[in-house]
């Protein structure tokens, strides 16, 4: 073989090895590729089963909470001193939230949450120092579900309305906890004393249940507050439940425990507001001082109640047209009191049933700084005076038992004390009541 040929076939190898190289480059390169699309394919997999999974998850946890929507009734009356008719929107009623559009929080410890816009909002976490603060316009309606909540704050607010139109706090079917330790610090002006503080209108529904243990008041709302469904047990060094215009109440179960008042409903600025109204609802209230107030009048048109304090029940007016009411009192069972001009002091009972048993000492059981009228009902009462009036006294109707006896008519139990009597307001029926020096003889 000659120098030429052995070029040649050199040359022809490094070619043909070249070629090969070259193919298995190509080959090579191509698997690389093929598994990297298979490797991509299999993330977007991934990723999308996982967002699947994701959303199912997100999905069933909104069918737990909705699940069937629940709507309460309010057994409401047009008929007694509070015309009830238009107290309680569907909305108000409706046991269950619209989660359609609901943003979820998972609450963080330290770190407030501020609501600005109208919308549904739904709460989960065990936390330490944080406030929901809610802010928004003067026609939003917003709802705050709680979702197994516990917040315990050292004096703030758990929730804190500042401003909205109205603002739901609605439970589902779990436990939540709210607790404020230490001396509140006011909002500028503001004096935030409770676990739940708002200024504007308050509606509290649900199918849960909430707890509420303050240093000072448990709900405190500066408008209406409504009650229409859940289940609340309140620890409060104030009073456990304070609104300025109104309480109304249609459902829930309540267990209260108070050093001050259970319901407080008191309006300074306003005389013609200030009320109580429950037509339904079963209540344990234990109370230092007043079972149940509002300072231009109480309406009982329903309800189970049990109420332990100095005074049961205490109004300018205080009517009963419905319900089982249990008082157990160590000054009055129930007090109509001269505390707005709106109306003479009047205690009026046209229906279901009141046991009211009195502690020993000078004690009254139906005490009126005006008039008592009993037109309906049982009454059934244990104590050494039985009633006290000022102006006068009327029954036409209804069992009253007094001491294991029955009675067909209201005896003063003390005469003399001072002349009773302020300017007078309205009485029953929409006449004047008596004024200047007053008129019927009685204690104060």
């Amino acid at each position: 073989m000659n120098t030429l040929t052995m070029k040649k076939n050199t040359a022809a190898f490094l070619a043909a090895v070249m070629l090969t190289a070259a193919g298995c480059s190509a080959k090579t390169a191509a698997a690389d590729q093929e598994q990297s699309q298979e490797t991509a394919a299999e993330v977007q997999t991934e990723t999308a089963e996982t967002a699947k999974e994701d959303t199912q998850k997100e999905e069933t946890a909104v069918q737990t909470i909705s699940q069937n929507t629940v709507v309460s009734t309010a057994d409401v009356t047009s008929s007694g001193l509070l015309d009830a008719t238009d107290f309680f929107t569907e909305r108000d009623l409706t046991q269950t939230a619209d989660l359609t559009n609901a943003q979820y929080i998972t609450l963080t410890s330290g770190q407030d949450v501020n609501i600005t816009e109208e919308g549904v909002y739904v709460f989960s976490g065990t936390v330490t120092d944080v406030t929901i603060r809610v802010e928004a316009d003067d026609t939003a309606k917003v709802q705050l579900v709680l979702n197994g909540v516990s917040i315990t704050n050292d004096g703030v607010p758990a929730i804190y309305v500042v401003s909205a139109d109205k603002v739901f706090v609605t439970t589902t079917e779990t436990e939540n906890t709210l607790t404020v330790n230490g001396t509140f610090t006011a909002d500028g002006d503001t004096n935030t004393d409770a676990a739940i503080f708002s200024k504007d209108d308050l509606v509290l529904n649900g199918l849960g249940t909430l707890n509420v243990n303050s240093v000072d008041n448990g709900i405190t709302c500066k408008d209406d507050m409504k009650i229409t469904g859940g289940t609340y047990v309140i620890h409060a060094n104030g009073d456990a439940l304070e609104a300025n215009d109104s309480i109304r109440i249609s459902d829930g179960s309540f267990t209260i425990s108070s050093a001050s008042d259970g319901i407080h409903a008191e309006n300074d600025e306003d005389q013609t507001t200030g009320y109580v109204y429950i037509c339904g609802g079963t209540f344990d209230i234990e109370a230092s001082d007043d079972g149940i107030y509002g300072n231009l009048a109480v309406q009982i048109d329903g309800g189970t109640i049990s109420v332990t304090a100095a005074e049961g029940i205490e109004g300018t007016y205080v009517q009963i047209n419905g319900g089982d009411t249990d008082i157990s009192a160590s000054d009055d069972g129930i007090n109509a009191a001269a505390k707005t001009t709106t109306y003479t002091p009047t205690l009026e009972i046209t229906g279901g049933n009141l046991d009211v048993t009195m502690g020993a000492g000078d004690t009254d059981a139906l005490d009126a700084n005006g008039y008592i009228y009993i037109s309906g009902g049982n009454v059934n009462i244990s104590a050494q005076f039985a009633f006290d009036y000022d102006y006068g006294a009327e029954m036409t109707g209804g069992t009253v038992t007094v001491n294991g006896q029955q009675v067909t008519s209201i005896t003063n139990s003390m005469m003399g004390g001072g002349m009773g009597g302020m300017q007078g307001g309205m009485g029953p029926g929409g006449g004047m009541g008596p004024g200047g020096m007053g008129g019927g003889f009685g204690r104060p």
